[in-house]
């Protein structure tokens, strides 16, 4: 009993970690504001966290991609500049 204990306090304590410091700024970024906005981007940065965890998960390609990076923060970084240079014509999806 002790030792599933442990486990899941480990488990928790690396999902924290990854939330506070590599690339989510879930503590900082949510600690003022007005309740509901603070909920709801909390919510957004979560399900963000969530969608990223199963592309590891389930994409073969988005693995092999990470992988090539040096860390998630570096792969993310990445990515912004990408999109930084795309051109979209408009918003809608």
């Amino acid at each position: 009993m002790v030792a599933a204990g442990r486990a899941r306090w480990k488990i928790e304590n690396e999902n924290n970690n990854v939330l506070k410091n590599h690339g989510y700024h879930f503590e900082h970024n949510f600690a003022h504001g007005k309740q509901q906005l603070s909920n709801f981007l909390a919510t957004l940065n979560l399900l963000a966290f969530l969608t990223h965890t199963a592309l590891e998960w389930l994409d073969e390609a988005y693995r092999a991609v990470r992988n090539d990076a040096p860390s998630r923060r570096t792969f993310f970084e990445q990515f912004r500049t990408l999109l930084q240079f795309m051109p979209f014509d408009n918003c809608s999806i």
